[in-house]
């Protein structure tokens, strides 16, 4: 099956600029062939450790629009995050799009990269949500709580582990005021704070979606969390779902069980404490179980996306994994899907978090 064509060019004294320091995010000056005409784009590298690859990840702003394009060079599959975004759309929580593509960098083929719509501004705009703020989850200290998760040390700032994309220094603080309150309050007083504070509904679905795909690091990083302009309540929106499915997030298989069923996090634990957002976050489960998490649903979608980057891939040398490792992901996922049924099923059925 044929996939889209995304042809970049670059002259060398920007490509010398780019590969001078790999772990800049300055952009450099590029093009973007689109039919046959020379568009200016803004490039730069993207990614934390996968920097380092010989395969590297791209972002690119083309008029005001920012796109990613991931080489996914962790994931034989290539399909983990474009699966786990469609999840999430699912069991409606706002995700970005996806799309398969071949890329050229000044003619030569790169092989198949992920284009993934970028959480910003537009984002929001496409899909009619008003923003007031919006941040990003940056590393590991973006986990609610009060303490440093390597020195458990108090944070020198609440915001530590965040990085602010739309709003100024109010939205800031209004965050950083956020995870004080959600660190000193609890029962009665703790819940209605959170109704009024959280969409606590788009909170356990996301919660979910994470536990569902087992994406151990998507609980205290590798998220976005933005503040609804006119509701004023904080949403999560997913990112970076590459380690699911049953590899983690440098492609080696990992148990089913490796994620627990109610997550991580310090808002979580918070959140979890009380009896009724526990039922509440059960019922949740047991829906998704039932209409969206079965091999029915997802598995025709997991064949759909392999069958149509099989061809490429073959061809793509570069790649870390061998074509026969590409080709049993399907099974590796399938096999991922019902041993993780069976134990957020045992959990629903038992109430038992």
């Amino acid at each position: 099956m044929d996939l889209p064509v995304r042809q970049l060019v670059i002259e060398e004294d920007q490509r010398k600029q780019l590969n001078h320091n790999v772990w800049s995010d300055k952009f450099v000056t590029a093009y973007l062939l689109a039919n046959g005409v020379k568009e200016p784009i803004k490039l730069r590298y993207r990614g934390g450790h996968t920097r380092d690859y010989p395969k590297k990840s791209y972002e690119i702003v083309r008029k005001g629009k920012t796109v990613h394009l991931n080489a996914e060079f962790d994931d034989p599959s290539m399909i983990r995050n474009a699966l786990s975004f469609r999840f999430f759309e699912w069991i409606g929580v706002p995700s970005p799009k996806t799309k398969h593509v071949l890329l050229k960098l000044n003619g030569q083929s790169l092989g198949v990269y992920l284009e993934i719509e970028a959480v910003n501004g537009a984002f929001f705009r496409r899909r009619g949500i008003p923003v007031k703020a919006l941040m990003y989850a940056i590393n590991d200290n973006a986990n609610f709580g009060k303490y440093d998760p390597d020195s458990s040390r108090l944070k020198e700032s609440l915001f530590n582990g965040y990085e602010l994309k739309i709003g100024g220094s109010s939205d800031r603080q209004q965050l950083k005021s956020f995870i004080s309150e959600i660190n000193s309050l609890s029962g009665s007083k703790l819940e209605t704070y959170l109704s009024k504070k959280l969409d606590v509904n788009n909170y356990l679905h996301w919660l979910a979606g994470a536990v569902f795909t087992g994406n151990y690091d998507g609980f205290d990083q590798n998220y976005a969390i933005y503040k609804h302009a006119t509701k004023g309540y904080y949403r999560m929106v997913p990112w970076d779902y590459e380690g699911t499915w049953g590899r983690n997030c440098y492609g080696n298989k990992c148990g089913s069980d490796l994620v627990r069923v109610s997550g991580y996090n310090h808002l979580t634990r918070k959140l979890l404490s009380s009896s009724r957002v526990a039922d509440r976050y059960l019922r949740i489960l047991g829906t998704i179980l039932d209409k969206t998490f079965t091999v029915r649903r997802i598995q025709p979608v997991v064949e759909e996306m392999v069958e149509r980057i099989a061809p490429h891939i073959y061809k793509d040398s570069a790649r870390r994994w061998s074509y026969s490792v590409f080709k049993n992901e399907p099974q590796l996922i399938r096999s991922y899907i019902e041993e993780r049924r069976e134990i957020i099923g045992e959990a629903v059925h038992e109430r038992v978090l």
